[in-house]
């Protein structure tokens, strides 16, 4: 039989064995978390969040502040009204494409991580996986592409809503000595090609300009289309991201589908 010490020794010894193979187990499943594809989707969730949202709210506060004082006649905006109709609706869809391409990238993130295949140390790579893998890359970089004209467009209502802004602040801070009154200060929307020219009353001048600005829908839109703004930039910076990410994974299924990666290397 064996001493009661040295059974000690060796529970004591199994005891540590065994809190370090929970470790580094826990080690090796944080190393197989892609990180970059991990921060690219909560960034990407949270843009296009923000760009949904707060542009579908900020569209409606624009039709309101359109009909009371830029057109009283509804058959001059009823084309813009059905637009932002489809824009609101195109909105839903958008989350809801995102939602799920997201998680899909991130599935291939964690599929093609060093520590899974690790795991599966017979890690081979098919012709269908690379082409759905080259799939991803394609399409990253094309709904990058067109996230770029998104955030530019987005920036128009940032303008035009800012322009109407600072007219305002002039009307509040314009000196007494000069001979413009602020009557003569006006915000005509119809340049921007909104409504059509024969629209009444069309612009505002001087105290009714005023008087949009200090308006709820003015300050709730113009904010809100600032965050609609910057959510379609962080929708950008997270598709770039994607773009390193599924062109990585895409590289490394390429690398080991061959059969000499390992003295290629």
């Amino acid at each position: 039989m064996k001493p009661a010490m040295e059974t000690a020794a060796e529970e004591t010894t199994e005891q540590s064995q065994e809190k370090k193979g929970c470790f580094e187990c826990c080690i090796k499943c944080l190393g197989g978390v892609p990180y970059a594809s991990l921060v690219a989707t909560i960034l990407c969730f949270c843009g296009v969040a923000l760009f949904c949202g707060c542009g579908h709210v900020a569209l409606t506060g624009t039709v309101t502040i359109l009909e009371q004082h830029f057109s009283s006649n509804p058959s001059d905006h009823v084309l813009l009204t059905e637009v932002i109709q489809v824009m609101q609706y195109v909105i839903y869809g958008i989350a809801s494409f995102f939602f799920l391409y997201g998680i899909i990238l991130l599935a291939e993130g964690f599929y093609t991580t060093s520590a899974v295949k690790e795991v599966h140390s017979e890690f081979k790579t098919t012709a269908c996986g690379r082409c759905i893998s080259g799939m991803f890359v394609f399409l990253t970089y094309i709904l990058g592409v067109a996230w770029l004209g998104v955030f530019g467009f987005s920036a128009i209502p940032v303008f035009m809503f800012y322009n109407m802004w600072s007219s305002c602040e002039f009307i509040k801070i314009l000196p007494t000595n000069l001979t413009t009154t602020a009557d003569q200060i006006c915000v005509d929307i119809r340049q921007f090609g909104i409504i059509p020219w024969n629209a009444l009353p069309g612009k505002a001048c001087g105290q009714a300009l005023e008087q949009i600005c200090n308006s709820n829908e003015f300050y709730m839109s113009y904010h809100l289309f600032i965050v609609a703004c910057a959510g379609a930039g962080a929708t950008v910076i997270a598709l770039l991201i994607y773009m390193m990410a599924t062109t990585y994974n895409y590289a490394v299924l390429k690398f080991k589908s061959r059969e000499d990666c390992c003295t290629k290397f």
